[in-house]
């Protein structure tokens, strides 16, 4: 089912993110976490790669087998960074040949151990520019990043929505944010999206608190703010990590409990590969499901 269906059908869309292993580590360590990620009966479940469009193959293979065998549809992240034309086309018929109608297209992150990437020289430097091309080879339902707080290579906010407004312009069906952990901002965001014409749903990304170092160091990358509460939070608890788990839980549930409180389109959970954790937010969440036999 393409993802724009749910958006048109339902209030909020709740999905989950996964990632599949590290290509020295075999398939079977996420695999035998499928049945457990199916039971929470998401709306769909979408799957990264690696940075510079590492372990893309295994992103089709896990997509492909979350909807032929556990029954739920799936999105693919599709990234053009480092890659040519013709392996752009190459990935486009892999994903149609294993019935994948959804993708997530992005630029993507540069080539690990290369911080001075030059994006100038990709096939298609901007996101915009793959979704266009996406468009006259597929039909496929397109969705695309939004940065609640800009892209970390914006000088402002309001230049990056004029970007994200030439993806919605290209081709997009839908959007959902990168993480974020002041659900204000996400509001103040959505008001200026609206004023400039960008009207397709926003799933809004949460990311769980389970290691304090970890969520610096990925807010550090992404330029995602931390509020008071929350620094506050993983410094009591970093120490002990039982307890931080389970302030992380709360954290997450109250984000998501305010934000379908206000309406959002879809709540995308950035599961971490924790099927235990996140089971246990969508349930303080209430957005938990039963499955049906």
């Amino acid at each position: 089912m393409r993802i724009s269906r749910l958006f048109q059908e339902k209030r909020p869309v709740v999905s989950q993110e996964i990632f599949p292993p590290k290509l020295d580590t075999p398939l079977d360590v996420i695999l035998g976490k499928m049945d457990r990620f199916a039971a929470m009966s998401p709306d769909f479940i979408s799957v990264t790669y690696g940075a510079g469009g590492s372990g893309k193959g295994r992103t089709i293979e896990l997509a492909s087998r979350i909807k032929q065998v556990h029954g739920v549809e799936s999105m693919a992240h599709f990234t053009c960074v480092g890659h040519t034309v013709g392996q752009v086309d190459e990935m486009v018929a892999e994903l149609q040949a294993s019935g994948i109608e959804n993708v997530l297209a992005l630029r993507g992150d540069p080539p690990l151990n290369e911080p001075d990437f030059d994006f100038s020289g990709n096939a298609f430097p901007y996101a915009d520019e793959l979704i266009a091309y996406i468009r006259t080879k597929a039909d496929f339902c397109i969705g695309a990043a939004a940065y609640v707080e800009g892209h970390v290579d914006a000088k402002r906010l309001s230049e990056d929505l004029r970007f994200l407004r030439r993806k919605v312009d290209a081709g997009v069906d839908f959007l959902v944010t990168q993480l974020f952990f002041d659900n204000r901002m996400y509001y103040d965001f959505m008001e200026k999206a609206l004023a400039i014409g960008i009207n397709v749903p926003v799933a809004a990304g949460v990311m769980p608190v389970f290691k304090a170092d970890q969520i610096k160091r990925i807010a550090s990358l992404c330029g995602a703010a931390l509020p008071a509460r929350l620094v506050l939070m993983m410094d009591r608890y970093q120490n002990n990590p039982d307890d931080m788990k389970k302030a992380g839980i709360e954290y997450a549930a109250a984000q998501i409990r305010d934000l379908t409180e206000n309406g959002v389109a879809g709540i995308h959970l950035l599961s971490m590969n924790r099927p235990d954790e996140a089971e246990q937010i969508l349930r303080a969440s209430g957005l938990w499901r039963e499955s049906v036999p």
